[in-house]
């Protein structure tokens, strides 16, 4: 790497090429290959508006779609449907509480460090001197140009933004069961009343993420795969940059819309990604009422009143002029009163509260401030256990001493097995219902949290390691089967139980590459795309065996289906997930519609990897699935992969987590549907003596605008199994030969 203090002077004097006007330069933005930002600045501030500027030029409708939402305001300018009023009826509340206010204005760790609003307040600039610059009637994605309600926007709406992010395996997901719960007899004007079941907690993303220590790769140093499963359109989406304060800051990776902090990646010694946690972030509480009130609870025998915050949201009808809804948020201090018709009903005698941990979480940023400075997993581990702000996920790193590192250290409910045992009466979707009318039944504390309620980091599994450490989306015990973590609460996670088919599939392959004289870095790559397919690979032969002695079978509804074709396309399969394998469709559609275990060896805790397994397609309801698939595919039997898993016309590898594969790609089986999500943003670094060297890929590219050299520019290199060398130091970088320089002054 070149010297700091030349580094310095290139930010001051401004690099080869940048435009010679006068002014101090706040940020660098140097773009390479792919068009990947590298900002460099001598600020926080200057850092903040470097990525500000560079996110805008590439998806700036995104954010200014979000700031809408935040603002309550999809209902003015799109309808109520669509969830639109229930989104906005949730954000305007939330406005109208002020919480985010009054988290700025908390101390630390509770509320932000200057860094860090010194970062958010910088966003917000970059962000809006590149709308300045470009103009609302020339901005580049249809979606939004010339749209009335793209805005400037603020530091607020950053960290508005910030606690959205924390929310989303919270209140963020259930605003329909917010704006659904109104006093019995009183109907919620919200537009979506029926709600069949609770919505499920983050389950339609995931990821897989591996730490190598030193023990476990060829080299004998540390190795990261990370492999977040994010969705490909909206929010969620990943943007990637490089953010550097010659002296201070040094970091690469990805973050989503809206946040200044590279949320996975890696500095000079350390790397890290995250993967969704099974630790339950939220409670339920079953409040007892007051006879005769269903406005008024009772704890511990005495009478409360519920809050009501009368709320007001605009609405565009069918005919394009406005009018407004009003309608209550209610709401105990722990949170808001929930509501789902048959299952938490709000009748005369209960209602239910949500309390989520995240509710008052702006502690995010700090903690990859902090994850971004450390020098090894240990410090990693230590800025994470003083911040616990990790929303919804576990983390998995490895560093250049060779140590890998497991933590699900994250924002937990202090709810012990005692208390569960003690108060829980039911359950919802695995989310325990304590009894609200005990105060011994809420949460409790741990000395040394952030803020209270919280779990302490005593409390929380890691593990540190010299050969692996991963996580698959299951739950801590097996972050490494020789070391199983147990004895943590119950609401982080079980342990002792089935493994999914991926994370069976992704413990036995890093088993075999270790026990092969460990990993090397292309050997970690290859083991990403090699688009394995568990339940195929032990499925399979029994399958092939039923439709060839029996070419015709019964569907579910009593038809009979010819699964002739089916067979043979089946027989032609090599099992893996591939851009022209032909039988992953048939197979997809098959494991979809298997609703009956066809294992004839059940799981063992003993042999928690390679167990169940023996795979009988003669067991009940497996040939109906099969002739369930045959007969819902019709002439979409015998098509290759890639014909009906496209992303803008590009056809990509993958498959479902469900069927096994480690390289998760998650699309309805026609063209039309497309990718829903998957891998999206890849990290592969070792440490070597002379530093990191890494390969990304963004499988959809950087920017969400269908006009950008950059939509799809990546989704052609995932298609082809190729990926992009990571530019890290000043060397990497300006010897990029597609290198573009801006200079923000």
């Amino acid at each position: 790497m070149v010297a700091v203090a030349s580094v310095t002077a290139l930010v001051v004097a401004g690099p080869v090429g940048a435009a010679a006007a006068g002014g101090k330069t706040t940020a660098v933005v140097r773009r390479t290959e792919y068009g990947i930002p590298h900002v460099l600045a001598e600020s926080y501030r200057g850092a903040g508006v470097g990525a500000g500027y560079a996110f805008a030029e590439d998806n700036l409708c995104l954010l200014a779609y979000q700031v809408l939402a935040l603002d309550g305001e999809k209902s003015r300018w799109f309808g109520a449907g669509g969830g639109n009023l229930e989104s906005d009826l949730y954000h305007r509340w939330i406005r109208q509480t002020g919480v985010v206010e009054r988290l700025l204005a908390a101390p630390e760790p509770a509320g932000p460090s200057r860094a860090a609003r010194e970062m958010a307040r910088g966003y917000a600039d970059g962000y809006n001197r590149y709308l300045a610059e470009t103009g609302v009637d020339a901005l580049p994605e249809s979606v939004c140009r010339g749209a009335e309600w793209v805005r400037p926007i603020t530091e607020l709406d950053v960290w508005r933004r910030s606690l959205q992010l924390a929310e989303m395996g919270g209140t963020e997901e259930l605003t329909g069961l917010i704006a659904a719960a109104q006093p019995p007899g009183v109907p919620a004007v919200a537009s979506r009343q029926k709600i069949d079941a609770f919505p499920e907690r983050e389950r339609g993303i995931g990821s897989n993420a591996v730490g190598l220590g030193g023990d476990g790769t060829t080299a004998g140093t540390g190795m990261l795969l990370g492999n977040p499963h994010f969705p490909w359109q909206g929010d969620r989406r990943f943007h990637q940059v490089q953010l550097t304060i010659p002296g201070q800051l040094d970091v690469t990776g990805a973050t989503l819309p809206g946040m200044p902090m590279v949320a996975i990646g890696h500095n000079a010694r350390v790397a890290w990604s995250h993967t969704v946690s099974t630790a339950m972030t939220i409670t339920l509480h079953r409040l007892a009422l007051t006879p005769g009130d269903p406005t008024r609870y009772v704890v511990d025998g005495q009478t409360r009143a519920l809050r009501s915050d009368p709320v007001t949201v605009t609405v565009r009808q069918d005919d394009g002029t406005l009018t407004t809804v009003s309608q209550p948020v209610y709401s105990t201090p722990e949170g808001p009163v929930v509501a789902i018709p048959g299952l938490l009903p709000w009748d005369t005698t209960q209602a239910f509260q949500l309390r989520s941990a995240n509710a008052g979480n702006l502690r995010m940023m700090d903690q990859w401030l902090g994850m971004a400075k450390a020098r090894d997993v240990r410090q990693l581990r230590d800025v994470q256990a003083r911040l616990l702000a990790s929303p919804w996920v576990n983390t998995t790193a490895a560093d250049a001493t060779g140590t890998a590192y497991y933590g699900d250290l994250q924002t937990v409910p202090h709810v012990t097995d005692e208390l569960r045992t003690r108060c829980e009466i039911t359950s919802v979707d695995g989310i325990p219902v304590l009894d609200g009318s005990r105060a011994a039944c809420g949460w409790g504390s741990d000395a040394g949290t952030p803020v209270p309620g919280l779990l302490g980091a005593q409390r929380l599994p890691t593990l540190f390691r010299r050969d692996v450490v991963s996580n698959m989306n299951d739950s801590p015990w097996l972050a490494n089967p020789a070391a199983p973590l147990t004895g943590y609460p119950s609401i982080v996670g079980d342990a002792g139980t089935e493994r999914s088919p991926r994370t069976r599939l992704g413990l036995e392959m890093i088993s075999s590459g270790i026990a092969d004289r460990g990993f090397t870095l292309a050997e970690l790559q290859a083991m990403l795309m090699n688009n394995r397919n568990l339940t195929a690979e032990q499925g399979l032969a029994s399958v092939l065996d039923l439709c060839r002695a029996n070419p015709t079978l019964t569907a579910s509804d009593g038809r009979a289906v010819d699964v002739t074709a089916a067979c043979a396309t089946l027989a032609g399969w090599d099992t893996r997930g591939d851009l022209e394998a032909r039988g992953a469709v048939v197979w997809r559609a098959f494991v979809q519609r298997l609703r009956t275990s066809p294992w004839t060896i059940p799981f063992d805790p003993a042999d928690p990897v390679h167990t169940p397994r023996g795979f009988d397609a003669t067991r009940p309801g497996v040939s109906a699935a099969l002739a369930d698939a045959v007969q819902a595919l019709g002439a979409l039997v015998g098509t290759p992969l890639k014909d009906v898993q496209q992303y803008e016309g590009i056809g990509v590898h993958g498959c479902d987590g469900r069927e096994g594969c480690f390289n998760v790609i998650t699309a309805g089986l026609t063209p039309v549907t497309g990718v829903q999500h998957g891998t999206s943003f890849v990290l592969a670094v070792e440490f070597t003596r002379s530093g990191p060297r890494g390969r990304t890929l963004l499988t959809y590219g950087q920017s969400a605008n269908p006009a950008s050299p950059h939509h799809t520019d990546q989704t052609h290199l995932y298609a082809a199994k190729q990926w992009v060398t990571d530019r890290f130091t000043e060397r990497e970088i300006t010897s990029d030969p597609h290198l573009t320089v801006r200079r923000l002054r």
